[in-house]
């Protein structure tokens, strides 16, 4: 376990070396209040990731933690994935601590419990913040972008939908279970949407 932590560890600071900040100049979002897909975030594994290539796609953004009493929503939306990812669904889970200390691990110790605890595969992000001084800029477009669409994040595994040319079209309070028929109902002609 300790020898698969130091490995884990090294793999992500070199990774990170290499491929330098996270998010450069170039990857900020434009001026356009609702698109959230420019920007480019390290997965848990330290790689970075641009957000752009899920432009196309319909995006569940969620910001997660794992000692949360919602924190079994991490099955719904392992559920949701599997059922619509052929169709053009992808979730982001972005890891915070904002809400009561309830996201405390290290970016490995995530990893591991989203995939011993709940069998995540969709994509997971390293830990950021979501509110705040140091609220991350992908969540300062979301939060900022007008309500119903956006809003501020009120706590853990509230969700943001985005349509399929990057623009966030809805906020989903926490408490609403990604499963629900209204939210189905929602993803469901998100989906039916093309693009040019």
């Amino acid at each position: 376990m300790f020898r698969r932590l130091a490995l884990f560890s090294s793999l992500a600071l070199t990774t990170v070396a290499l491929a330098g900040p996270a998010e450069k100049p170039a990857d900020r979002a434009p001026d356009d209040p609702t698109e959230v897909l420019s920007f480019t975030l390290n997965r848990l594994d330290g790689t970075p990731e641009r957000l752009e290539q899920y432009r196309g796609k319909v995006v569940l953004v969620v910001n997660t933690a794992s000692k949360c009493g919602y924190t079994p929503q991490y099955a719904d939306l392992q559920a949701l994935y599997e059922k619509y990812k052929d169709r053009g669904l992808v979730i982001l889970g972005f890891p915070a601590n904002n809400f009561r200390n309830q996201e405390p691990g290290s970016n490995y110790e995530i990893a591991q419990f989203c995939t011993k605890e709940y069998g995540v595969t969709f994509p997971m992000f390293e830990k950021i913040s979501v509110m705040g001084d140091d609220q991350h800029p992908l969540y300062h477009k979301l939060t900022t972008a007008p309500e119903p669409i956006g809003g501020p994040v009120r706590w853990n595994f509230q969700k943001y939908l985005v349509d399929r040319t990057g623009h966030v079209v809805e906020m989903i309070p926490t408490q609403i279970s990604p499963t629900e028929p209204k939210v189905i109902e929602r993803l469901e002609s998100l989906l039916a949407e093309k693009t040019d």
